[in-house]
């Protein structure tokens, strides 16, 4: 591995909600593809590449400030998943499992957050 973030369980869980985001949205309709499609998929995205690009950040401040905006793309993704249960676009057990992937996701971003000193 060539690359710091590439060890980071917290990278590779967002790595996979980018994957169930990715699949999730290919069956919502296509009116949807410019809309909330996009917008989820470009939220899942962030996720990985703030957690990636903070990891590389020269303090622990810059770090904290990428995985805040990790963070931040995590909530889009979860208001998202709301609107697309709300739309039907998405079943009931579907929602519950990547609300609770999410979930996790955050906790172990936050615990990363708190690890971090600030000198």
């Amino acid at each position: 591995m060539a690359f710091k973030f590439e060890k980071l369980i917290v990278w590779q869980k967002a790595m996979d909600l980018n994957e169930v985001i990715f699949t999730i949205t290919k069956e919502f309709p296509a009116e949807e593809r410019y809309n909330l499609i996009s917008q989820m998929r470009r939220a899942a995205d962030s996720v990985a590449l703030n957690i990636a690009e903070g990891s590389t950040s020269q303090s622990n401040l810059e770090y904290k400030r990428f995985l805040n905006y990790a963070i931040r793309s995590l909530v889009e993704v979860v208001s998202a998943l709301f609107i697309a249960k709300r739309r039907h676009y998405i079943r009931e057990d579907g929602f519950q499992r990547t609300y609770l992937q999410c979930e996790g996701l955050v906790k172990m971003i936050q615990a990363l957050k708190n690890k971090l000193i600030i000198k």
